[in-house]
């Protein structure tokens, strides 16, 4: 049975957020893969942009930092350099600039350190799952994966558990602000200069503002120098300190991205489940299938369906020329279901090995902080959601984020049987 049938008809306008509001059109991605790699995009919002589809080219391109820049923004959207100098966060940046913030944040985010919650997110999805289940049927998104990213985030950052669903609903309305489902200031429907210098040009940037001043300071009155936020003040080893406007940024780009790129992938895999119910049975026969399931679930989901570089000199790729200043989108989504990298990519298949999908941003600066805490979440929850059930199917039509940026399922009935 097929998980699911792009409905695209293989010519899609990519810039279109209504194009994605229908699931990603793989039908186009397979076309560009095949005829034209590097495809000139038109975008009625603003400059034409370079499409790049195919994985080898983006791993390749992702590693030189100094031709295909990260300084000018990551998404679609022309901003002023005003613009990008009030919302950038150090995804934004190049090395060494890059890696000066990053080296302050690897310690906290790596394998070791996540690897000490894992009995903590046991019993949270035991927490989440056993009332939920008892249902029988139920939003699989809402109900679960939504919830255990976000009460991970506040235990890693260091964040009140009350203010937890206020935070997570202010990064919905940031990474996915093209949704009138998640903001009522939909960024292409609406005049935004108000908020163009607000965190992904919206008003929710501003509140989240506010409130990271007033936590960090509730914090220093408290004494509290525990935790990552603590962390990315402290100053480098050159002395230089985060400024205001950038621990901003980075407060807001902790809440939206810390979320919601593990809800949409715990989404995916229980999507997966309900429609190869061979999966199920291997999730509970155990053994290997926990050392690769969560990529494989993390590369079908693919949540960051792009990032934008800028060229900064003229480059010749398949015969065509890039030209200084020009934006280049790796299509991430596309690299991930690359047939000639990825055997059957439209299937999920939990042994697969190696499988070094793009999920991450991987071979470049720019790999995911936050992926050993985004496997180590996924394995549990799915280990957990194993446990407890003996069947899954879809109970009614899936609904996906109106997003090219953020790619999800919105929307997932399911009915489940318990064990």
């Amino acid at each position: 049975m097929t998980i699911w049938t792009p409905q695209d008809d293989g010519y899609a306008d990519l810039s279109s957020h209504d194009t994605f509001a229908n699931g990603a059109p793989h039908n186009t991605f397979a076309r560009l893969r095949r005829e034209d790699p590097l495809h000139w995009t038109a975008y009625a919002g603003g400059e034409d942009f370079w499409s790049v589809t195919r994985y080898e080219d983006i791993t390749q391109m992702n590693k030189n930092t100094e031709v295909f820049s990260s300084a000018r923004g990551i998404r679609m959207e022309d901003q002023s350099y005003e613009e990008y100098l009030a919302r950038r966060t150090f995804q934004e940046t190049d090395p060494p600039e890059h890696s000066k913030v990053r080296m302050k944040l690897m310690k906290a985010f790596s394998k070791t350190s996540m690897a000490q919650y894992e009995q903590e997110i046991r019993d949270i999805c035991a927490e989440i799952l056993d009332p939920v289940l008892e249902q029988g049927s139920f939003d699989a998104t809402k109900d679960i994966a939504r919830q255990l990213p976000m009460r991970m985030l506040g235990r890693v950052v260091g964040l009140p558990e009350a203010d937890l669903p206020w935070l997570v609903e202010k990064g919905d309305a940031l990474i996915a602000n093209t949704d009138p489902d998640f903001t009522a200031h939909v960024m292409d429907k609406l005049q935004t200069d108000e908020y163009r210098m607000m965190p992904f040009n919206s008003p929710a940037g501003a509140e989240l503002y506010v409130y990271a001043k007033e936590l960090m300071a509730a914090k220093a009155k408290e004494g509290d120098t525990a935790g990552v936020l603590n962390m990315i003040l402290q100053p480098a080893k050159d002395g230089s300190t985060i400024t205001e406007t950038e621990f901003r940024n980075f407060f807001c780009l902790l809440v939206a991205a810390g979320n919601d790129t593990t809800r949409y992938s715990i989404a995916a895999g229980i999507q997966a489940l309900c429609h190869q119910p061979e999966l199920l049975a291997q999730m509970q026969a155990g053994g290997a299938v926990w050392e690769t399931a969560a990529d494989e679930i993390i590369r079908w989901a693919t949540p960051a369906l792009y990032f934008r570089r800028t060229a900064t000199r003229d480059v010749e790729m398949h015969d065509k020329l890039i030209r200084e200043g020009d934006k280049v989108l790796y299509w991430f989504i596309s690299a991930n279901r690359d047939e000639s990298y990825f055997d059957d990519p439209l299937r999920v298949n939990l042994m697969r090995s190696p499988n070094r999908h793009l999920s991450f941003g991987q071979f470049g600066p720019h790999v995911c902080l936050g992926m050993w805490l985004a496997r180590l979440e996924v394995t549990v929850l799915f280990q957990e959601l194993a446990k407890r059930i003996s069947h899954i199917e879809a109970s009614g039509p899936q609904k996906f984020l109106r997003s090219n940026f953020v790619g999800g399922i919105k929307e997932l009935p399911v009915r489940v049987t318990r064990r």
